[in-house]
């Protein structure tokens, strides 16, 4: 049956600081074709009817957070060949912002978020689903890191909100997904082989697409 899309989907999902943006430089960095790529991270519900101390006690680990519904639609038109108006999320304010960003499609899109696996409809529309895993303490250093220097974020409150939901959250909603992996790559290693492995099957994805 001839494919109706024009382009494909590679979803990369782990927990938060596993080294998901890192695998998807690494496949950019090979790939030498145009590729959008997606942060799952844009697509969080903006509750801007709630003051945002109320925003903040919200729990950002549960699928229940994401608009799913936006984010499939959103990559069905990109898988088409459709721009899509998509969100950008203000981590500060923990709302949406204002102002949406058109993306335009390329004939590779990656889809990079700690639920890129979790939603099955997303999942049937993925040419490649890769799981990144690392250890749990390597994984919240990345986080403190990453939200202290990048998010305007305390130590107490990322400490707090890790402790809370991010851990627990992890080992409910995320962790299982690496079942619907067709590669996990765990981030200590290397990532060259399985970078090498993971571009050649887009190549030939997209030889066989071109073909239809």
């Amino acid at each position: 049956m001839k494919n109706i899309n024009k382009n494909i989907l590679i979803l990369i999902a782990g927990g938060t600081g596993a080294g998901k943006t890192t695998v998807t430089n690494e496949i950019l960095d090979e790939l030498h074709e145009n590729v959008t790529v997606i942060n799952q991270d844009d697509y969080y519900k903006s509750y801007d009817e709630l003051p945002i101390e109320e925003r903040k006690k919200i729990n950002f680990d549960h699928p229940d957070a994401i608009d799913m519904n936006l984010l499939l639609l959103h990559l069905k038109r990109l898988l088409k060949g459709q721009s899509v108006p998509m969100p950008r999320y203000d981590f500060i304010k923990h709302k949406r912002k204002t102002v949406k960003e058109v993306v335009r499609p390329s004939k590779v899109i990656i889809l990079e978020g700690i639920m890129a696996l979790e939603d099955e409809k997303i999942r049937e529309l993925a040419s490649i689903k890769i799981f990144v895993e690392s250890d749990d303490d390597v994984r919240f250093i990345r986080r403190l890191v990453r939200d202290v220097n990048e998010r305007g974020r305390s130590v107490d409150d990322v400490i707090d909100q890790y402790l809370s939901t991010v851990k627990p959250m992890y080992h409910i909603f995320v962790k299982p997904t690496k079942r619907y992996a067709d590669i996990i790559i765990p981030n200590d290693n290397s990532h060259s082989i399985a970078v090498d492995i993971i571009i050649a099957k887009i190549k030939n994805i997209l030889r066989d697409l071109d073909e239809d």
